[in-house]
């Protein structure tokens, strides 16, 4: 699937065979898996701003209309994206049962959700934005089928659990928002200079007004750390306890 690993990429349009206008590529005929597969890679390693349909047909070897049959636009290639991520989710889950624990089952497959979502978003950063990009742009009945699993997995656990229909949606979107928002900051950019060694430089402290900004100035450094998976699994069970004083 998506974490298949394409070899011998071309190193761009000039530098490749004449491309085709079939969708007989360098490696072979074209599928969806092995367009979306590329386009992933292609972003894992340039971003999202190199992303385009002209360049991903010189990664696969072939003209750039030879990959409408598989998506008719750029939105659609990056509503792609986005179902890629989901089916890497969605093998995760599937290949790595969840540990036995004390907890609630329902509670304790919402940890492995959201952890296996983690790490999916952690191997995948530059494609994350897409996550709450899409999302604000496309319906939910438009959204890809893995992508609705997703929302149709974490639901049924609420339900089986038993707890009270008019909080499920309530808890469903806390749990959504927590989670995407929690590995959006774990990715944002805090390094300035790479190179600087000085931690105050290397995080550009010194373009930060002191008087107008010293509290942010203090905390930057313990900001720059990301907060890891416990982080995610404190927040997130700090989430459900909240939810379970109000039953």
């Amino acid at each position: 699937m998506v974490k298949e690993q394409a070899q011998a990429h071309g190193k761009g349009a000039g530098a490749s065979p004449a491309r085709r206008a079939g969708d007989h590529g360098r490696h072979g005929r074209l599928s969806r898996e092995r367009v979306l597969t590329s386009a992933l890679e292609l972003v894992d390693r340039e971003g999202l701003s190199a992303l385009s349909m002209r360049k991903l047909g010189a990664e696969l070897g072939v003209e750039a209309m030879a990959l409408y049959r598989y998506a008719d636009g750029k939105d659609a290639l990056l509503d792609g994206l986005v179902e890629a991520l989901y089916l890497e989710l969605e093998e995760q889950l599937t290949a790595e049962p969840g540990p036995s624990t004390e907890e609630p089952a329902w509670r304790s497959e919402l940890h492995r959700i959201a952890r296996a979502t983690y790490d999916v978003c952690l191997t995948h950063p530059q494609a994350v934005p897409l996550l709450t990009t899409r999302m604000l742009a496309v319906p939910l009945a438009q959204r890809p089928l893995a992508v609705l699993k997703d929302h149709e997995r974490v639901l049924a656990l609420l339900r089986e659990a038993g707890l009270d229909e008019t909080r499920i949606p309530a808890i469903f979107r806390a749990f959504t928002a927590w989670l995407l928002g929690y590995v959006s900051t774990e990715l944002r950019p805090m390094v300035d200079n790479a190179d600087e060694p000085d931690p105050s430089f290397r995080l550009g402290l010194h373009r930060m007004p002191p008087q107008e900004l010293p509290t942010l100035r203090e905390t930057a450094p313990a900001l720059a750390d990301r907060g890891g998976p416990e982080g995610l699994a404190a927040g997130l069970d700090a989430l459900l306890d909240r939810f379970a004083e109000m039953e």
